[in-house]
């Protein structure tokens, strides 16, 4: 890529991370939050980055309100991978062993942290996936909230993992008052 200074909300792809967005903007580097990568810090002389430039688009059809609302939209969404979510203190250090029922089988025994940052992750690509669901123009109203429903589901089936939070607003939720399936 040429351009050395592009601004915060600007669309590129990568060779390697796919699409994403420009949030943040160093001296040397860009941060960038990929669809499917997460968020990266990657040099502005990357040859493997792109700016996608959209086609068609005059003033009259995007004006800037509509410009920042979307930036804001994509903020709102990688807002809690950029976040630190913090491990409860009691599991600080500790770790999670899966035990077979098998005695003779090996158990295999994980960094809570670790298993802490994919269950974080798994929570990150879910709200990635309701935005996606509630952005696209293809689907009906009606298919979208069916969708969303399975969604909230998915969450409610997550509360187990919220012991692991340190701070409750973090937690899982699914649907209020309902039953856990």
């Amino acid at each position: 890529m040429e351009q050395t200074n592009l601004g915060i909300g600007t669309r590129l792809q990568h060779t390697q991370h796919g699409p994403g967005v420009i949030v943040r903007v160093k001296y040397a580097t860009y941060i960038i939050s990929f669809i499917n990568t997460g968020i990266k810090e990657i040099d502005k002389t990357d040859p493997h980055l792109d700016e996608i430039i959209p086609e068609h688009v005059t003033e009259e059809i995007e004006t800037h309100s509509e410009v920042e609302k979307s930036l804001l939209k994509i903020l709102r969404l990688w807002g809690g991978i950029t976040e630190n979510v913090p491990l409860g203190d009691k599991w600080i250090g500790g770790s999670l062993l899966i035990q077979p029922a098998d005695k003779t089988l090996k158990p295999k025994e994980i960094p809570i942290a670790d298993f802490f940052h994919k269950v974080v992750m798994l929570r990150d690509r879910l709200r990635v996936l309701e935005q996606n669901i509630n952005s696209n123009k293809k689907l009906s109203d009606e298919d979208k909230v069916n969708i969303q429903q399975y969604i909230t589901r998915c969450y409610g089936s997550l509360t187990t993992f919220n012991v692991l939070f340190k701070n409750k607003e973090q937690w899982f939720v699914g649907e209020k008052g309902g039953k856990e399936e």
